[in-house]
């Protein structure tokens, strides 16, 4: 079974010389004019997608805006919303004055109460 690992490491070598030849190649080529050209029109589409992307999101969230206050209004014209909260701002109003005119009406009941009960002998 040792030849299993002569092979192995044959093959592996054989790998790395291939990936090492790849990478020289690689560099050799970009550092032609033509492949400067290509890293640099990269660079700048990279930077595009990047530029649209972020002005999609924010559109995309602009418009998810608009669309809750718009699902809101509908909300509260469904429901009459403005409507009981105008009501309620008026009841509130008027309570001030009601409660003043309890508290009125219950101060003067008892001196009555008072003045028509006979005295106890």
């Amino acid at each position: 079974m040792s030849n299993g690992n002569v092979i192995t490491d044959a093959i592996s070598d054989a790998a790395e010389a291939v990936a090492d030849k790849a990478k020289e190649v690689g560099e050799a080529a970009a550092n032609t004019r033509a492949g400067k050209a290509v890293t640099k029109a990269v660079g700048k589409a990279k930077k595009a997608a990047a530029k649209a992307r972020k002005q999609a999101g924010k559109a995309v969230g602009e418009a998810k805006a608009k669309a809750a206050a718009a699902v809101e209004t509908v909300k509260a014209k469904v429901s009459g919303k403005p409507a009981k909260k105008a009501a309620k701002k008026a009841v509130k109003k008027a309570a001030p004055a009601k409660k003043a005119a309890k508290k009125a009406v219950k101060k003067a009941a008892p001196k009555k109460a008072a003045a028509k009960a006979p005295a106890k002998k």
